[in-house]
């Protein structure tokens, strides 16, 4: 099939635009014999892209975040001849960290909402900014490299940080966050993915069935549309809103044969 070909299957005007940069930058990096990259991709965006590169047969690439566990990632194509290492030793060129340290008086203040509040609010590219960490003193913000004297400009602008120190920093300098684990149980009356985002997410099962018709689910890092998806052990299923959950066992059944699963929600 042609790439052409390809990208008309996509009935989304947005999905057509984002490949076709992908496209692009493929084409690029091609004639340049160098790395490109895209700007971040949310899960979503992640999943498509995936999905879309398989289909061309098209292997050298990586999605990178600035940590293993980063969200929100870019896409990186690379020529054949570089081999992970040499890939990795563009990273702190390609991504840097904006930190906001607060003043005593608004230690534990802010949430992940405030600072990407504030993003929106300077009405910033919120594809230039990855993944916002935040810590009781502050937050590390994960950014593309040319944009981070921009973000630290702009976000000193705002009245809620004015007495905070922000700064551009290099990307190893970035600080991980301690994963909490909060373990739950839920019962299910069968093991349909909708069962499961209903009692994930606290909601009805019209408005699961909503949430995922919203391309707001993902399992095991990949976009799940399909009400009726059965989900399994060790299955990872992410809410956009919500959170993460890993399925860890099925531990029994009810009298009128529910299932009983104990998760993993991450806090």
């Amino acid at each position: 099939m042609e790439k052409q070909e390809i990208l008309n299957s996509y009935k989304r005007q947005e999905d057509k635009i984002l490949l076709a940069q992908v496209l692009d930058k493929i084409d690029f990096m091609n004639k340049s014999q160098k790395l490109e990259n895209t700007n971040f991709l949310d899960m979503y965006q992640i999943s498509l892209v995936e999905t879309f590169l398989k289909k061309l047969n098209f292997d050298n690439y990586i999605f990178f975040g600035g940590f293993e566990e980063a969200e929100r990632k870019m896409l990186i194509v690379y020529p054949e001849k570089y081999t992970i290492e040499m890939i990795e030793k563009n990273y702190n060129k390609l991504i840097k960290i904006v930190r906001i340290e607060l003043s005593d008086e608004e230690k534990g203040k802010y949430s992940h909402r405030n600072y990407l509040g504030g993003i929106v609010k300077l009405g910033l590219k919120r594809e230039k900014v990855g993944d916002i960490l935040v810590f009781d003193d502050g937050a590390d913000i994960v950014t593309i490299n040319d944009f981070a004297e921009i973000l630290v400009k702009e976000l000193g602008t705002l009245t809620r940080f004015q007495n905070s120190k922000i700064e551009s920093l290099e990307l190893s300098d970035i600080r991980t966050l301690e994963i909490r684990v909060e373990e739950i149980k839920v019962i299910v009356p069968s093991l349909r993915l909708d069962n499961f985002v209903s009692d994930l997410a606290r909601t009805s099962r019209n408005k699961a069935a909503e949430i995922i018709g919203q391309e707001r689910v993902f399992v095991n890092g990949k976009n799940e549309t399909k009400q009726s998806k059965q989900i399994k052990q060790g299955d990872i299923i992410t809410i956009r809103g919500k959170g993460r959950f890993v399925i860890k066992e099925f531990s029994g059944t009810t009298r009128s044969g529910r299932t009983v699963v104990s998760v993993e929600k991450y806090v």
